[in-house]
């Protein structure tokens, strides 16, 4: 108990000043607002019996929880990118906890499920597919982000780091599905969870296509003039990208079979049967990914086979033509000796017969080793 005290204190002082910063005024937020804009707010707003509400006082996140309290219902703030002093008095007014609030800010975790008393906090991977003409050694395949979601009993807050995952699109539609929006903040954590892993399996049908068409390419019969080994950058470009693909993917999948079978306060029952859907499609996609890996491997490893099978050939061909090479060089090299006697020197067909000879020779070794797959 004491190491954990002193790691508690050791952590707290760098996080608590900025804390204690709280902030006064907070930029309501506007529809039309650019999300480049300085403010990390890009939507607020509070849920009663699964419809927003329409009222200006909640288009801040003070405002928001002030509603929330007086009438019920929830608040769902979303940010993008805050800095740590754009955060501070967020968390200070949701008693967000310093160690979740330090993740969130400095983003690069990874995927997991944390509960601190009544805050349930959320890690999710996101994983976007870059579209590429042709799959080369330097293309980029999967672009990462991540969204960080504090589940309370009456707010969500959701923190997103990189250009994609946007979850705009499904706040309106959950918008649209006020029965289930009614379910409170379990309903909004289980949607991101849905939306972020059918993103996942978007992407692993199209990283699906880019591995069948490498593996075409290294089973086909090379072009002419082409080397084998001409694949291996692509193919290992494309191992790492889904490696990166795996850390999104495996980490979260304990996470989500928490949530499904674990009873939680801050979970509805009703909800909790859907993350067990969301949980068997991450197990699949988790399945595809490390199926993408080992075949990658076996790919891989029959590229690099191939290349060397390839150099055997060169090498045999060469040593081949050398051996027939070495007939009329060493002949060639006898009669250049400067000897007055020598066999046939001065006979009238010794040269004509020399050359017969030289071909007779060259021309069986080469039907020899034509006949045994040297040539």
């Amino acid at each position: 108990m004491s190491m954990i005290r002193d790691l508690r204190a050791a952590v707290r002082p760098t996080l608590r000043p900025s804390l204690r910063k709280t902030p006064t005024v907070y930029t309501a937020y506007d529809p039309t607002r650019d999300p480049s804009a300085s403010s990390a707010v890009v939507d607020c707003a509070v849920y009663r019996d699964g419809r927003r509400v329409d009222d200006r006082d909640c288009l801040t996140p003070r405002g928001a929880m002030r509603q929330v309290r007086e009438s019920g219902g929830f608040a769902w703030i979303g940010l993008h990118e805050p800095t740590e002093a754009e955060f501070a008095g967020i968390a200070a007014e949701f008693g967000l906890h310093p160690l979740a609030v330090e993740d969130a800010v400095h983003a690069h975790q990874r995927p997991k499920l944390e509960r601190y008393d009544d805050t349930l906090f959320t890690v999710f991977k996101t994983i976007h597919y870059v579209e590429h003409a042709e799959l080369t050694a330097t293309s980029e395949v999967v672009e990462t982000g991540e969204v960080m979601c504090f589940t309370g009993p009456d707010f969500v807050i959701t923190v997103r780091h990189g250009g994609q995952g946007s979850l705009r699109n499904l706040r309106h539609r959950l918008q649209g599905e006020p029965e289930l929006l009614g379910k409170g903040p379990s309903a909004v954590l289980h949607a991101i969870a849905d939306h972020v892993v059918d993103g996942y399996i978007a992407v692993a049908d199209a990283v699906e296509l880019d591995i069948d068409q490498i593996e075409i390419d290294v089973f086909s019969p090379p072009a002419k003039g082409s080397t084998r080994g001409t694949d291996t950058g692509r193919i290992y470009q494309l191992k790492r990208e889904v490696l990166e693909f795996k850390r999104a993917v495996t980490p979260l999948l304990r996470p989500m079979q928490l949530l499904s079978e674990r009873p939680m306060r801050l979970v509805d029952p009703d909800i909790q049967k859907y993350f067990r859907d969301v949980a068997d499609h991450l197990a699949r996609v988790q399945e595809q990914v490390v199926g993408f890996d080992e075949l990658l491997n076996s790919i891989l490893q029959a590229n690099l086979a191939q290349a060397t099978v390839a150099q055997n050939e060169d090498m045999r061909k060469i040593t081949s033509w050398a051996a027939i090479v070495a007939v009329p060089t060493a002949v060639c090299g006898v009669y250049g000796m400067n000897f007055d006697h020598m066999p046939e020197l001065h006979w009238r067909y010794g040269y004509p017969m020399v050359l017969v000879g030289i071909t007779a020779i060259c021309f069986t070794i080469h039907r020899t080793l034509k006949r045994n797959g040297w040539l």
